[in-house]
């Protein structure tokens, strides 16, 4: 299997300040899919403590980030960046795998 998730530095430390701001360093990004949205899946991101035994874990400097078997074949060399921007900031999801995406990015088609 290729590379689960390619992590831009901008999204490490995007996370890294989330879980400080939480002050609970157990804290981890959980990127997974869900059906739903306009183009059929949903990208969803929750921090998390929980990390289940077939979960795969990626540590990037001073973050974490946990992805369920289930989704990592949807995301397969997928990039996670984060962007502040004068419209405002958020994590973006670029997926090879898509086929097609929504308008705001927060879903796809395979």
């Amino acid at each position: 299997m290729n590379k689960i998730l390619n992590i831009t530095q901008s999204a490490a430390q995007r996370v890294g300040q989330l879980v400080e701001e939480e002050g609970n360093p157990n804290l981890k990004l959980r990127v997974y899919i869900s059906g739903g949205g306009c183009s059929g899946f949903r990208y969803n991101l929750a921090l998390d403590e929980a990390v289940e035994d077939d979960d795969t874990i990626f540590n990037i400097g001073p973050a974490a980030f946990v992805v369920d078997p289930l989704s990592a074949q949807y995301m397969a060399a997928a990039e996670i960046d984060f962007e502040d921007a004068l419209d405002g900031a958020r994590f973006i999801i670029k997926n090879p795998n898509a086929t097609g995406t929504c308008g705001c990015g927060s879903s796809f088609s395979v």
